[in-house]
């Protein structure tokens, strides 16, 4: 018999084609991270390769405190959503993962349905990273119990017969105070996107809602920012959360627009003023009358660290208006006032022409929309002709007639541009 004996061998074969053994060893790291991530230990050039192999689906239990790297947390973010602007986010994509992941479990979380452990499991892993928390919606329970108090019906609602049953919501009060480096809140209790399928019950935000809510809010001592928008606030609910937010250390801004607060619930708002350290105060779009802007009045009388008021889409009218206008004769701290749609007129205007002259703090004032009339707008006019420092003032839809409009924006835009050449020369440095 013959034996032939045959070597066959690869053109193409070569030595370079062979992985080296550190990368088939990376290469497993990366592999089966989850189940032993070994990082801390390795060499920084081999920790980069490790970090560029991860999978974006790890498991957060294994990468929240683990992985620091910002390029592996840019890729979670950019994989996961399509619009990614972490300036808003402290220029940090660890940051922006955990605070937008966190919403969105809170957007979407069924009370009575869903498990509240998504919640409390991802406490410890992003509460060294999440600063502010922006939720939009808040969903009701599935199914209602029908021998739910009906306290907390709204005159309102009741007088329409909506919402007969009341549906309360998460309760932010586990989650907020664990997270201890959170300066700002952004709530909506409502439902979006709900197309056909819209009830009155799912914007209802509770008292017992608001009980929780405030509670939490007590206990967040770092709080900077609060807004509580599109909810339904009315009186009672308000005077529950000032209650909670008196002589809070650190709260700077409150946003409370675009709800059912009426003169009550300005008056307690007005309280607060003068027991917090409140620079930002926005009421638009209440029922704010008179009254309550008499007690917002007294409060600017003797506050001096509130810098911006908005009360635009009230009911103020002349009362409410002239009582603003004699606290802002000795008020040095408030910097803008936006008073658009409150149906004011000309003795406002007259009033606030003696502000113009004696006020040399307010740099921005919005009398739009109201009816403040052809000789309330020289009044204005008058008051404003020796004013250095008013650099805005809007009086669209105002009825004080063109030229008196025009003459006003001359007179404005030769101070912004004083005030401009003035930063230029002496330009302001934030300290180090």
């Amino acid at each position: 018999s013959y034996c032939t004996h045959r070597i066959i061998e690869d053109p193409e074969w070569s030595l370079v084609t062979v992985p080296h053994l550190t990368e088939l060893c990376l290469q497993h790291i990366a592999d089966n991270f989850e189940k032993k991530p070994i990082l801390d230990c390795l060499l920084p050039e081999h920790q980069r390769k490790v970090l560029d192999r991860l999978s974006t689906g790890l498991p957060l239990a294994v990468t929240a405190n683990l992985v620091s790297d910002e390029d592996y947390w840019k890729r979670c973010c950019t994989e996961r959503w399509q619009v990614c602007d972490i300036s808003n986010y402290g220029d940090s994509w660890k940051r922006m993962f955990f605070e937008r992941h966190l919403e969105n479990i809170l957007k979407r979380f069924i009370p009575n349905t869903t498990d509240p452990n998504q919640v409390q499991e991802l406490i410890p892993l992003c509460k060294d990273y999440v600063r502010k928390l922006d939720v939009d919606q808040f969903l009701p329970p599935v199914q209602v119990d029908q021998k739910e108090d009906r306290n907390d019906l709204s005159d309102t609602e009741s007088a329409f017969g909506f919402n007969k049953v009341s549906m309360h919501h998460y309760d932010l009060g586990a989650l907020i105070p664990a997270l201890p480096h959170l300066e700002e809140l952004h709530l909506t209790y409502g439902v979006k996107d709900c197309g056909m399928n819209f009830e009155w019950k799912l914007f209802n935000f509770t008292y017992q809602d608001c009980c929780n809510l405030a509670a939490a809010v007590k206990m967040c001592h770092n709080l900077k920012v609060f807004k509580l928008t599109q909810s339904r606030v009315d009186d009672k609910k308000t005077e529950l959360l000032v209650r909670n937010l008196l002589d809070h250390p650190c709260l700077v801004e409150l946003n409370l627009s675009h709800n059912l607060i009426g003169d009550k619930g300005a008056q307690a708002v007005g309280k607060l003023i003068n027991h917090s350290r409140l620079e930002t105060l926005d009421l638009c779009n209440n029922q704010v009358h008179h009254l309550g802007a008499q007690a917002l009045a007294q409060a600017l009388a003797e506050n001096s660290t509130l810098t911006s008021l908005n009360l635009r889409l009230n009911c103020v009218e002349d009362k409410g208006g002239q009582a603003i206008g004699r606290a802002l004769l000795t008020n040095t701290t408030l910097k803008s006032i936006h008073l658009g749609s409150n149906n004011l007129s000309e003795p406002t205007a007259t009033l606030f022409s003696q502000v113009l002259v004696q006020n040399t703090t307010l740099v921005t004032i919005n009398f739009s929309c109201n009816h403040l009339g052809l000789d309330g707008g020289k009044q204005l006019l008058k008051g404003l002709a020796d004013n250095k420092a008013l650099t805005e003032f809007d009086l669209r839809m105002a009825e004080v007639g063109q030229e008196t409009e025009y003459l006003v924006h001359q007179i404005v835009w030769a101070n912004r541009e004083a005030a401009r050449l003035r930063f230029m020369q002496h330009p302001v440095t934030k300290p180090l």
